[in-house]
């Protein structure tokens, strides 16, 4: 399913919060260069970063969903894993596991690829339910436990799990309680003729991952979702948030509305989406811009038919700004 994807943010002139502000913008930059054409894609994907989320892409092979999640991790300068899901993936494989170790007469725990910064979970749903669940600890709590001990995740800890079509051989559908724990969904689409053009003539993107510096780091990463943290919500801000969530809860083409979790998850890529817009302050349109986002794999059409991003469209457009 095709979704509308917001333009990027502009920002205001004047108010671009110091310090990481001006590494992030370098990075936006950078990344722009390499994952042509979608801008909007590629700053939800870093607003989800900044919110403290995970992102689920849900598209076909073949349209650059590995390409900007290793470019993310390049140029943020964070440590970068991926693992193919396929049917036979044991949870094990994933989080780790005890090896006894005869010379040292104990149990030696080998971690597993989920302790890295990026983790890239590739076609998710080809997975059976039992290691797709594996992840939810992980996710939600940034911890593993095993043999009786747990074990704290990086700083930070960012899933991108990539998911193709539900007519696939093959796949199976995440459980609504996995769905949850992704803050934002997006959808990259064929490229538009000119950056495929682009492609064609320079034999695709994936050397300029290579050679991506690191423009941003660690610690200002960290720094960054701090800010992030701090810019403000008013309270009429809120009001707004409540509008939409009753909105969705009553909402005739609904299954079901959003829920006390995914409002603060709304709240926390709005922040993130008016800091990349240079922004210390939530505006209503900061909230518009990741709402389709925030929405798409949480609110359940009753048709199966019905197309859910135009039900959230119409839900922005009668829902007032107080």
């Amino acid at each position: 399913m095709t979704r509308a994807v917001p333009s990027a943010p502009s920002p205001s002139a004047g108010s671009a919060p110091p310090g990481s502000a001006g590494a992030v913008t370098s990075a936006l930059d950078a990344l722009d260069r390499v994952i042509l054409g979608k801008s909007g894609q590629v700053r939800l994907a870093l607003a989800c970063l900044l919110a403290r989320g995970h992102l689920l892409i849900e598209d076909q092979p073949g349209v650059g969903k590995t390409t900007l999640a290793h470019a993310l991790a390049r140029v943020l300068g964070l440590e970068f894993r991926r693992v193919q899901f396929t049917a036979d993936l044991l949870p094990a494989d994933l989080l780790g596991v005890s090896i006894w170790d005869a010379r040292e007469g104990a149990f030696r725990y080998q971690p597993g690829p989920v302790f890295s910064q990026v983790l890239l979970a590739d076609e998710i749903n080809r997975a059976t339910p039992k290691t797709q669940g594996a992840l939810l600890e992980a996710m939600e709590e940034r911890q593993v436990s095993e043999g009786g001990v747990t074990r704290p995740l990086p700083e930070p800890f960012f899933v991108i799990a990539t998911q193709n079509p539900s007519a696939f051989v093959g796949t199976s559908p995440l459980p609504e309680a996995q769905l949850d724990r992704f803050l934002l969904t997006v959808t990259l689409g064929y490229p538009d003729p000119r950056a495929e053009r682009t492609l064609l003539e320079t034999g695709g993107r994936a050397g300029a991952v290579r050679d991506l510096p690191a423009m941003l780091g660690l610690e200002a990463l960290l720094a960054a979702q701090r800010e992030v943290d701090g810019v403000y919500a008013a309270p009429p801000l809120l009001d707004y948030l409540q509008l939409l969530a009753r909105a969705t809860r009553g909402h005739p083409a609904l299954a079901a509305g959003l829920s006390p979790r995914a409002l603060l998850g709304l709240l926390g890529a709005a922040r993130a989406w008016a800091f990349l817009a240079g922004r210390r302050m939530v505006l209503p349109e900061d909230v518009q811009a990741v709402f389709p986002a925030l929405g798409a794999h949480r609110l359940p059409p009753r048709d199966p038919g019905a197309r859910v991003g135009d039900v959230l469209a119409r839900v922005l457009a009668d829902t007032p700004i107080p």
